[in-house]
């Protein structure tokens, strides 16, 4: 069994919307054992939607498909459908019934371009939309069942959800011959991608037909184990074995095995102390702060971030020495000491954890050179800071690997890890 996903629109073709679609459908069908052996998108253009449409039914045992259902003159799937499977356009009593109960609850009057959503290819199953106007369908193109559903992402998810999901079990994931996927995701941060494979490139199938992957979302790197089959205990365990074989290569980056992010699991840590922590933030710009308050109960443990940017800001909100900032400028261990231990002292905290550092492209010297980050931390017999250095030149790039590192700092002391080492040589 093999499915396929196709996405319609001229703004998905050219870039213009980002299909989230696709890989939110393609990870519920993965879930219930239904792999997915191609994406395609398609713009709106319909003898081309419908020849995508014809060879996916000759090749494909389900398909799922987005977009083109509303009220607009190039919405067109519903024709494309018909064309693809050699049947009529047809007003579908169903759906028409269903969109003019939707524009009374809402005293709304018909227009006839909304009344089209409920014209279906003949023989199609409407599917109702609980969240929206346009109808999504399914039918038989070729061999395959098709289910057609509106491209507005909430829209989809639900019908998803509620339907389409449904239908497929109980279709196709029953008995004996149903197939089950398993998979977890180990997430690093220390090694780029390169680093990654050299350590794995021998366990790119391991036993038990678990694959291996890896996607970078700098400066973060996941690992994905993935396994396909008829026994879901079997692929449990095949799944565990093949994470302690990766663990043994990589284990000491590895921050979250179940798709935390690294301030999903610092908070975790601090929560379960628990423990307050207060920010200073000069290179990051509140960076820092802003992902942590990305995460819902964040108030439970976290006080603010104070940015201090320029000296002045560090020497009259932080405390920080004007002595120090002349002897060892701001981008030093010395500084970062003084910062940690001055937002900690304000904000009446357990742990203050600071950051300074040259972001670039400019600024840097032959011993500060652009990359270079100072991280500092003060806490109950905690009184840390270390500078290092990371190899890149972009601002932004610069920005998002320095609060990485601060949280991964913390994170590591909170732990008792070892000191960090991270490895960007060359990179």
């Amino acid at each position: 069994m093999i499915a396929e996903i196709i996405s319609t629109g001229d703004e998905v073709l050219t870039g213009t919307v980002v299909d989230s679609n696709a890989a939110y459908i393609a990870a519920r069908l993965y879930e219930i054992g239904i792999p997915v052996g191609r994406h395609v998108s398609v713009g709106d253009e319909l003898k081309r939607m419908a020849d995508v449409l014809s060879e996916a039914g000759k090749r494909a045992d389900i398909g799922v498909v987005t977009g083109g259902l509303g009220p607009t003159v190039d919405d067109i799937t519903a024709q494309a459908a018909a064309a693809a499977a050699g049947v009529d356009l047809q007003p579908n009593p169903t759906a028409r019934a269903y969109i003019e109960e939707f524009f009374k609850r809402f005293n709304r009057p018909l227009s006839e371009s909304e009344a089209k959503q409920g014209d279906l290819p003949a023989g199609a199953q409407p599917i109702l939309n609980p969240v929206g106007t346009a109808p999504g369908f399914s039918m038989n193109i070729g061999g395959c069942r098709f289910y057609f559903l509106p491209g507005v992402p909430f829209e989809m998810r639900r019908i998803m959800k509620d339907n389409v999901i449904p239908a497929l079990e109980a279709r196709y994931c029953k008995g004996e011959n149903r197939n089950y996927y398993r998979e977890k995701c180990l997430s690093l941060f220390g090694l780029p991608e390169s680093r990654v494979n050299e350590r794995l490139v021998d366990l790119t199938v391991v036993p038990g037909d678990v694959r291996i992957g890896m996607l970078s979302e700098f400066p973060v790197i996941h690992v994905k184990l993935s396994a396909y089959g008829r026994n879901p205990d079997h692929l449990s365990a095949a799944i565990e074995n093949a994470s302690a074989s990766v663990m043994d290569r990589i284990g000491e980056f590895v921050y979250s095995d179940s798709g935390q992010t690294m301030e999903e699991v610092v908070g975790a840590l601090l929560a379960g102390r628990p423990a307050t922590l207060a920010l200073a933030e000069s290179c990051t710009g509140g960076l820092i702060g802003h992902r942590i308050t990305n995460v819902a109960g964040s108030s439970g443990y976290f006080a603010g971030s104070i940015v201090t940017y320029a000296n002045k800001a560090k020497k009259d909100l932080l405390g920080v020495s004007a002595d120090t900032l002349e002897a060892h400028g701001a981008v030093s261990e010395e500084v970062v000491r003084e910062m940690a231990a001055g937002t900690k002292r304000v904000s009446a905290t357990d742990y203050g954890l600071a950051v300074s550092g040259v972001a670039g492209p400019g600024g840097g010297t032959a011993e500060k050179p652009v990359g270079t980050v100072c991280i500092g931390l003060c806490g109950p017999e905690i009184s840390f800071a270390k500078c290092c250095y990371f190899p890149f030149d972009n601002r932004l790039a610069n920005k998002r690997i320095f609060a990485e590192a601060a949280l991964d700092t913390l994170r590591r002391k909170l732990i008792g890890a070892a000191e960090f080492k991270w490895d960007y040589k060359g990179e």
